[in-house]
């Protein structure tokens, strides 16, 4: 039982991977935010190259 509870407390206080889990969790957070700005240009970004594709067919 005392090597558990010294297991128990030796896992409390060990922090090394913290700084891991931040970084993930930052990474996470700016794929997201990218995955949101390019779903919404998409759309714009689209319509761009459609008009362009009609102005270059009517130009020929």
């Amino acid at each position: 039982m005392k090597n558990v509870k010294q297991l128990f407390k030796k896992l409390i206080a060990e922090d090394s991977g913290q700084d891991l889990i931040e970084y993930a969790l930052v990474a996470a957070l700016v794929s997201l935010g990218s995955i949101a700005a390019i779903s919404g240009l998409a759309n714009s970004i689209g319509t761009s190259y459609n008009g362009v594709g009609s102005g270059l067919t009517s130009a020929v």
